[in-house]
């Protein structure tokens, strides 16, 4: 039985391998276009992209912040809502798209300092018009727009298993629960990333550790309270824990 359940393991596991590598690829872009992220971060932490930023555009702010608020809500699906920890989190968002789209505080603030006339801005790669307001995007914005993405995918995924299951007793370990113990977890992740490479300021700098800590320590701790369950479904999620692996 011991065998058998240790080469199911291997199997399950195995079966993320595809993943693991697209997401080692994906993490090692940065490093094949260093000079290009370096340029992203240097001109927005200084506030010399002041020229360039959207501001007073107020109806994109509230639109981006009810937007990726809906995000929290599936979280709440796996666990009681800790209106403590999504209040950061909404800190976060609302303050991030009032700099974005509203008033860019941080980048004010930088610019004062930092400034130069002769610098120059990322080359633009994209661009396109959305409520009558153009956008432009640089290599490094398009990189953390796909982290965005698919931490949005994942997400959308994992709330679509649950509410599938949502009358199963006890934890949810099918779909897309069979390759990742907390992919809505990872997927916010991922979103907290991308917005913090796509537009890293201070305020990024700062909250975005804070709530990857924050979002890890809270699968940790879901853990813990599906361990003090009882028995047989405290045996049921350690081989689960055994076999498929924590994010990826």
């Amino acid at each position: 039985m011991a065998k058998f359940t240790t080469m199911f393991t291997g199997i399950t596991k195995n079966r993320n391998l595809p993943f693991r590598v697209m997401l080692l690829l994906l993490i090692s872009i940065p490093l094949f276009y260093f000079d290009e992220f370096k340029q992203h971060f240097y001109v927005y932490l200084t506030g010399n992209v002041l020229t360039s930023v959207i501001t007073q555009k107020w109806d994109i702010v509230l639109l981006s912040i009810l937007l990726f608020l809906l995000f929290l809500i599936p979280l709440s699906f796996r666990r009681k809502a800790n209106w403590a920890e999504y209040g950061l989190a909404t800190a976060f968002f609302v303050s991030l798209f009032v700099e974005m789209y509203g008033i860019p505080l941080t980048i004010l603030f930088a610019s004062k300092y930092f400034y130069t006339v002769e610098t120059k801005l990322p080359d633009t790669l994209i661009t396109f018009s959305f409520l009558g307001v153009h956008f432009a995007m640089d290599l490094v914005m398009i990189y953390g727009t796909v982290l965005i993405v698919i931490g949005a995918f994942l997400i959308t995924v994992g709330w679509i298993t649950l509410y599938r299951n949502i009358e199963k007793e006890g934890p949810v370990t099918g779909g897309i629960y069979s390759h990742s113990r907390h992919p809505q977890y990872l997927g916010f992740i991922l979103i907290i990333i991308g917005w913090f490479i796509g537009w890293p300021t201070i305020l990024t700098v700062v909250l975005s550790p804070v709530l990857v800590y924050m979002y890890i320590r809270l699968c940790k701790t879901e853990e813990k309270e599906m361990m003090m369950t009882d028995t047989s479904e405290y045996k049921k999620y350690e081989e689960y824990k055994q076999r498929v692996p924590f994010f990826m």
